[in-house]
């Protein structure tokens, strides 16, 4: 008799230090005491975020497999070996939604590959939070990812992606590495037209959670400081 497949759940995590239960539905906690087989990006940080979630569960009995940069392409290709034995595996992120601006994309689509059934659990997208609260375009919109790190480059794009927001009435979403955001929204201030819209909106779903949408001539006499807050950056030109 063939055993059947395990799944494979995307569990979101919390954006910052906040109790897991104010952000997270009681279904993620369910799964997280019947699941014992994670892959993750940081094996503490994950270790802390299961415990902060379900206390009692015996964090000898866990199994991490680690997801990052330095995980090579012949390891990844058996994460997800033991769904071919029924057993079940939870995908955390360290990025909110796993598989969203998240390594995790990749562990998906060898789950299509190997016909593993694939669920994803309700959890807090900054991404998608964000553009709700921008007052932006939420039907036609595109996430860029990091913009050039280059400042001739850098500045290229933002024309590039304020000219696309116009001609196709696209909200243009990027992000930028925590230490560099000031660096980022000067530039952008400084680049993009006097009333193209600019939103920024960072420390989502936690106390010092700021978002703000102006025009990107107001944003020069603004004195948020932003550095080293997770933060997006959304542009639309009307």
């Amino acid at each position: 008799m063939q055993i059947p497949k395990g799944k494979l759940y995307l569990i979101p995590t919390r954006l910052g230090d906040n109790p897991p239960l104010e952000v997270l539905p009681l279904a993620i906690k369910k799964i997280i005491e019947q699941v014992d087989y994670y892959i993750v990006e940081n094996e503490k940080t994950a270790r802390r975020f299961i415990k902060r979630v379900s206390p009692n569960k015996p964090q000898p009995n866990l199994k991490l497999r680690v997801l990052n940069k330095y995980t090579t392409e012949a390891e990844r290709q058996t994460f997800l070996n033991p769904c071919l034995e029924g057993v079940t595996i939870g995908l955390l992120s360290e990025a909110g939604c796993p598989a969203i601006a998240d390594p995790g994309s990749d562990i998906v689509s060898l789950a299509h590959q190997m016909q593993i059934k694939v669920t994803p659990l309700v959890g807090p997208s900054s991404i998608i939070l964000a553009l709700m609260a921008s007052g932006m375009n939420g039907q036609n919109f595109c996430f860029n990812g990091y913009l050039p790190i280059d400042k001739s480059e850098k500045k290229s794009k933002i024309k590039a992606l304020e000219r696309l927001s116009y001609e196709q009435n696209q909200a243009q979403i990027c992000i930028e590495t925590p230490y560099r955001n000031m660096t980022l929204l000067n530039d952008l201030a400084q680049i993009l037209q006097p009333h193209t819209r600019l939103c920024v909106a960072c420390d989502l779903t936690l106390p010092t959670e700021f978002i703000k949408t102006l025009a990107a001539k107001d944003w020069k006499h603004q004195n948020e400081d932003l550095h080293k807050r997770p933060a997006i950056f959304i542009i639309q030109k009307d």
